[in-house]
Parts: C-alpha cells; sequence; structure tokens
C-alpha cells in the first residue's frame, strides 16, 4: 500500500489517501493515532467488527484490516470517497442556503437506506452528522453518499439502552449534549432514537445549509443557551435562533423561504422533522414511524405544474398508485382552482386528464417543460415567492484580516450564487407566461375559427331552408287558392318563428371576428416579448461576474493559510477586497435595476392580459352554446319544411288522381300540370341537398352534444 496525501482528521485517527501497489486503485487508510489506542481493546476492535457485518451501498465500504510495519498498529483499508462528504459539499458558497431539491432527495434516499441496514443489524452509529456521510459519483453521474466512521457505533437493539457519550455537539441529542459538553452529572440511558435527533439535525441543515439551533454567538460559544433551546423547544417547532445576547429565542416551524426545496418537498419534511427533532424520548419517534414515513416521502413521484392564472409553479407529490382525481384534488389545494375548471396545455397541445387513470399514465415533466394549467377564471397572481437576496449581501471590515476576509468573501459568494438562482426562477416564470399564453390564445383563435365555420354553415343551410320554404308556401297558394287546412299555418308560424330565432342567434355571434383580431395582436406581443427573453443577457452578465469572484476566493482561500501577508500581498489583499466588493454591487444592481423590474413589468401585463383572454374565452364558450341552440332550432325548421314538402306531395297525388277521373274539359291544362310537377321535382332534389348538408353537420352537433333528431331524414 503507497500512501499519497492526507484526507481528513478525526478525533482519534487519521484518514489518508493510499494506492494499492499491485492493482493501482485508490483506496482510504484509516489510521488510529494515541488517543485511540488508550481506549479499552473491545473498544478499539469494535469498528473493525462493525464494518465487517455490514455490507451496503450507502456505508463505506471495509476491504482489509492491515497491520503497521514495526508498531504492528492497526489500520483500516476502505473505500475512497473521492468526492468529500456531505459536510464539504454544503460548505460551498452554492449550497450556503441548502440543496438543490433533487440532490437532498438523494442525501435523505441514501442516508435512510444506510440507517435501515444499520438497525437490520442491531447498530447504533452515535455519531451521525453531514462529515461523516461521504459522497462519491456514480456512473449514472449523480450522488451516493454513504454513512462512515464507525468508531463510536455499537451493536443495540430498539429495546436495549446505552450509557457512553459519544459524538458531535451541535448534533447531539440533548441528553447526550448535557453529560458531555455541559459536564452535568446525571442517570440517564439513552437508546436507539439519538440516532434520530442526529438525523433530524443533518436533515435540516441540508435543506436549509445552516444549522437549526443557533445561540448568541454560535453553537460552541454559548453552550448553555444551546442546550436551553433543544431542551425547551415548542411542540411543532423544528428551528430556533437566538439574535440578540440574553435576547429571546425566535422559533420557526417552517423551513426557510430561501432554502431551494418546493413547497410540496418542505410540507413533506415538515412533517417529519418535529417528530425526530424531539428532546422527550418517550414522544420521539422510533425508527419504524420514521422508516415508514420516509419511505413514503422517497417512494412519491413528482410532476411539475405552472398555473398560468396564478404564475406560479407547484410541484406535485403523490404515490405512483394515485389516480388523476388525487392528483386534480392536489393541484386545487395549491391553486384553489377546483378539479371541475382544471384544464392543461403540455407540449403545445391540450391535454385531457382521466380522473379514473392512474397518475403514472400522465407525461414526464421537468422544471422546464412543466404541464400548464389553465382553467377558465382570472385568478390573483401570485408569482414566484422569493426572500431579496440583497439583506445577505456582507459588508468587509477595512482592515485586514485574512481568516475573516475570507469568511466575508464566501458570505458575498453565497448571497451572488443566491442571487443568481432567485434570477433563473423570475425568468424561467416569464418564460412560463409567455409560452402558455402562447398556447392559450392559439387554442382560443382555432376555437373561434371552428365556431365561424359552423356558423357559416348554419346561415347557409338556413337561407336554403327559407328558399325551399318560400317556393313551397307559393306553390301551394296557386294550388290550393289559400286553403288554410290544407297550408297548416300554424306549423307555418312555427316555422316563422324557428327562422327568427336563428337569425338572431347567429346576430350574437356578429362579434367573433373582432375578438379574433385582438387576439391575434395579444399573440403579437407575447411573441415580441418572447424575443426579448431569448435575448436578455442578465444571466449571462451576472455569470462573468461570478467566475471573476470565484477566481478571487480562490486566492482569499490561499491567504488565509498563511502565517502572514508580505507588504505586496497585502496591497493585493486589499484590491481583491475592493474588486470583490465591485462586483457583488454589479451583479445586485443587475438583479434590483433589470430583472426584478422587468419581472414585476412581465406580472403587470399578464394580469391585464390574461383577463382579456379569459373574457374572450367565455364569451366563445357563449357563443358556442349559442351555436348549439342555433342548430337545435334550425334542425326543427328543416323537419317543418320537410313535413310541410311531403303534406305538398301527398296532395298533389291526390289531386293527381282526382283529375285524371274527369273529362279533359273540366280538369287542369296538360301544361300547367307538368309545370307543377317540374316545380316539386326541383323542390325535392333542393330538400335533398338540405338534407345532405344538414348530415353532413352532425358531426358538430355530436361535438357540441346535441341531440341530433335529423338523423332518419
Amino acid at each position: 500500500m503507497q500512501v499519497s496525501e492526507e484526507t481528513n482528521i478525526c478525533a482519534t485517527a487519521c484518514v489518508y489517501k493510499a494506492r494499492n501497489k499491485k492493482s493501482g486503485e485508490v483506496v482510504a487508510v484509516k489510521v488510529f493515532n494515541n488517543l485511540s489506542y488508550h481506549r479499552p481493546p473491545e473498544v478499539q476492535m469494535r469498528e473493525f467488527e462493525m464494518l465487517r457485518k455490514l455490507n451496503h451501498i450507502n456505508i463505506v465500504k471495509l476491504f482489509a484490516v492491515e497491520q503497521t510495519g514495526t508498531s504492528r498498529q492497526k489500520v483500516l483499508v476502505m473505500e475512497y470517497c473521492a468526492s468529500g462528504s456531505l459536510l464539504s459539499v454544503l460548505e460551498e458558497p452554492e449550497n450556503a442556503f441548502g440543496l438543490s431539491e433533487s440532490e437532498f432527495h438523494i442525501v435523505v434516499d441514501c442516508v435512510v437506506a444506510g440507517m435501515n441496514h444499520l438497525r437490520q443489524n442491531g447498530v447504533v452509529h452515535r455519531d451521525i452528522k453531514p462529515g461523516n456521510i461521504m459522497r462519491v459519483i456514480g456512473e449514472d453521474g449523480r450522488s451516493i453518499y454513504k454513512l462512515s466512521d464507525f468508531g463510536a457505533a455499537r451493536e443495540l437493539d430498539d429495546d436495549e439502552k446505552f450509557v457512553s457519550i459519544y459524538g458531535t455537539e451541535e448534533y447531539l441529542h440533548p441528553d447526550m449534549y448535557e453529560r458531555a459538553v455541559l459536564r452535568k452529572p446525571q442517570q440517564k440511558v439513552y437508546g436507539v432514537t439519538v440516532d434520530l435527533w442526529s438525523i433530524g439535525v443533518t436533515f435540516y441543515h441540508a435543506a436549509c445549509g445552516r444549522l437549526p439551533f443557533i445561540p448568541y454567538g454560535g453553537t460552541r460559544r454559548n453552550k448553555e443557551t444551546m442546550y436551553k433551546i433543544t431542551t425547551e423547544k415548542p411542540t411543532g417547532a423544528i428551528a430556533g435562533v437566538q439574535k440578540k445576547e440574553n435576547g429571546p429565542i425566535e422559533w420557526t416551524y417552517d423551513l426557510p423561504i430561501n432554502c431551494q426545496l418546493s413547497v410540496g418537498m418542505k410540507t413533506q419534511l415538515e412533517a417529519i422533522l418535529p417528530n425526530i427533532l424531539e428532546a422527550d424520548q418517550e414522544k420521539c419517534w422510533g425508527f419504524d414511524n420514521f422508516f415508514a414515513e420516509t419511505n413514503k416521502m422517497l417512494e412519491r413521484i413528482n410532476f411539475h405544474v405552472f398555473s398560468l392564472p396564478q404564475a406560479t409553479m407547484h410541484r406535485i407529490y403523490l404515490h405512483p398508485y394515485s389516480t388523476m382525481a388525487n392528483f386534480m384534488e392536489v393541484v386545487a389545494t395549491y391553486t384553489f382552482m377546483a378539479p371541475e375548471r382544471q384544464t392543461y396545455f403540455y407540449e403545445g397541445h391540450h391535454y385531457l386528464i382521466n380522473p379514473a387513470l392512474e397518475v403514472r399514465a400522465l407525461p414526464k415533466t421537468t422544471e422546464q417543460y412543466p404541464l400548464i394549467l389553465i382553467g377558465n377564471e382570472f385568478q390573483t397572481l401570485n408569482g414566484v415567492s422569493f426572500k431579496d437576496p440583497s439583506s445577505d449581501y456582507p459588508r468587509f471590515l477595512p482592515s485586514v484580516n485574512v481568516i475573516g476576509d475570507y469568511t466575508t468573501a464566501k458570505n458575498v459568494l453565497s448571497a451572488v450564487y443566491q442571487t443568481l438562482r432567485v434570477t433563473r426562477l423570475l425568468l424561467r416564470c416569464q418564460e412560463f407566461i409567455l409560452r402558455g399564453t402562447y398556447w392559450l390564445i392559439e387554442s382560443i383563435k382555432e376555437q373561434c375559427r371552428r365556431i365561424l365555420d359552423k356558423n357559416s354553415s348554419v346561415v347557409s343551410i338556413l337561407n336554403c331552408l327559407v328558399n325551399i320554404n318560400n317556393k313551397t308556401t307559393r306553390l301551394c297558394n296557386v294550388i290550393y287558392k289559400g286553403n288554410s287546412e290544407v297550408l297548416d299555418m300554424e306549423g307555418q308560424g312555427e316555422s316563422l318563428w324557428k327562422k327568427q330565432s336563428i337569425r338572431d342567434i347567429m346576430s350574437t355571434c356578429s362579434h367573433n371576428a373582432d375578438k379574433e383580431r385582438v387576439l391575434g395582436l395579444l399573440l403579437l406581443e407575447v411573441t415580441k416579448e418572447q424575443d426579448q427573453i431569448r435575448q436578455d443577457t442578465s444571466i449571462n452578465r451576472m455569470e462573468h461576474c461570478l467566475q471573476k469572484m470565484q477566481q478571487i476566493f480562490k486566492q482569499f482561500n490561499k491567504r488565509r493559510q498563511q502565517p502572514q501577508l508580505t507588504y505586496n500581498e497585502e496591497q493585493i489583499h486589499k484590491l481583491d477586497k475592493l474588486n470583490l466588493g465591485t462586483l457583488a454591487k454589479k451583479v445586485l444592481l443587475i438583479f434590483q435595476e433589470e430583472v426584478v423590474l422587468i419581472y414585476q413589468t412581465a406580472l403587470s401585463q399578464h394580469a391585464i392580459r390574461i383577463r382579456t383572454i379569459f373574457e374572450i374565452q367565455n364569451h366563445f364558450s357563449l357563443v358556442n352554446g349559442y351555436t348549439a341552440d342555433g342548430i337545435r332550432d334550425l334542425q326543427c325548421y328543416e323537419e317543418t319544411v320537410s313535413n310541410t314538402l311531403e303534406k305538398l306531395s301527398q296532395h298533389f297525388q291526390q289531386v293527381g288522381l282526382v283529375h285524371s277521373n274527369h273529362s279533359p274539359v273540366n280538369s287542369c291544362t296538360h301544361e300547367v300540370k307538368d309545370d307543377l310537377v317540374l316545380r316539386m321535382l326541383q323542390l325535392r332534389d333542393q330538400m335533398k341537398t338540405v338534407t345532405y348538408e344538414m348530415e353532413h353537420n352532425n358531426s358538430i352537433i355530436e361535438r357540441l352534444g346535441v341531440p341530433s333528431s335529423s338523423q332518419g331524414t
């Protein structure tokens, strides 16, 4: 084994990066220090035995236990985790406000799986913290987190207790903290649930980028207050911070707005944390409850939904076997839009939802390609919920202090990352507003074209029927000399009423063309704004500033490790501080005077535009209903005309038979009869044409849900 460099130092050992001389494989070698060898032999052997019996992807693997040359001291040869620990990930400036939702989900998944393996083997870890959760990158490019450092671990069943103290104070259960940190004698024993407290603190740290319980001056400077915060925490609280010396504790029951988790993920985590961050071991969840609830959280699949009326993005978490009806109910809780009013677009097309299907049938959504919720009524615009990052920008002190300046520079960089993150959210919101509006307008325009086509067909058929009816009436008058019994005046009156009713209905559609022109103008506006969004350079300019700041930050990191700066180095350091501050101000200026103002303007325009669009949409819905009524009346009118023509035909046949039995002198002339026959044939041909047109429009009637009364005509 060839040792190359030291990678980590803990209380009882040092970990080195090494390479197997035969295979070339990179491994981690844990070498115990003198303090470790002062422990009882059974305690020294405990970690070896623990690792030998554990075999899981989320637990650091033990390859061998070897002995050093002359001293014969035992060393552990373990899996090398090249990507550091969860703590090193959280210490990156970009994660100062917590991990992204996808990365946090991976952390929870890996920790829960690793802990489940420990409990199956009756092991309690006793020192769970971000520094003991190692990270590697899998073949698919995703993180894999592994529990490590089992120096404090021991075998313990659920109903067993222990009295020895191990752990790191920020993550210690309050009872253990009292004895180990405050050095107060007590006769308490501890169970496996002490690991749950540490997991709760770790999860909060991963979600928010900071510890949940912080006394004034820090966790290690104000230990009495730290203990007070953890033991006096109200039921349901998940964090407590003291902002002034001897000041009150500010309790919080929700995760902060500036963490990267969605409301859907926050809700699930907020249901778990209060039950494991519980000082009273009798009230604290057991591992069975913990595994049950976390596994429910991990099994849920999520869907991205952008609400166009509210201009907000939601992540909907549901069990894979939930139905579409469940999906719509959850969406309703976030958007206050009843399920029956919800309509969706996906990739530019209407997406019809069958409430009986399982949610697994929904298309795969992402942050870039969500389902877009439309609805049909105006709602209050909520927009993106965010905290103004300007309050997170610290100021450098004028004096040179390489350690203090490094901390300040790191906080400045963290604030810039957060500003960039919020900027992306605001721009994405504008993109979805315009994308959804474009799709909605195109859909309404298509609906308008269909209605105009229907109306045109109705008017054409109506005119044809009126023409036939007029000819039929004139023919009846010629033959029957105004005989009211034969003409059926009641039917004629109803026919006139139907005709007028249809004309009245069609007149209500006269504004359709105007509405379509308004939609065309709105579409031009949307297209223009989409081009402006594509040409926006705010993110590029912010990223350019960030790259320069990262280079300066690297120099700050180097200087903090130097014992003292030379005069020239100090001057360069001062210039770097000045440049870092200037770049940070530039980023903040772009955000406040460009990004936010453009976003607010976009929201205002969207409020006006979406109200107009919904008014037009509702107008066309009414017109569609009127058209359906017109088609019903047209069918009735067609039946009336058809009946009149049928009666005329029957009477004509009867008259013809009678006249054939009379002498030629008293009957109608042959020429008159031929003329009547010809006109009847013409009317029948025209009626066949109308009937064909009516049957051709049956598809329109069926789409409108109107029962056709002339299908047998």
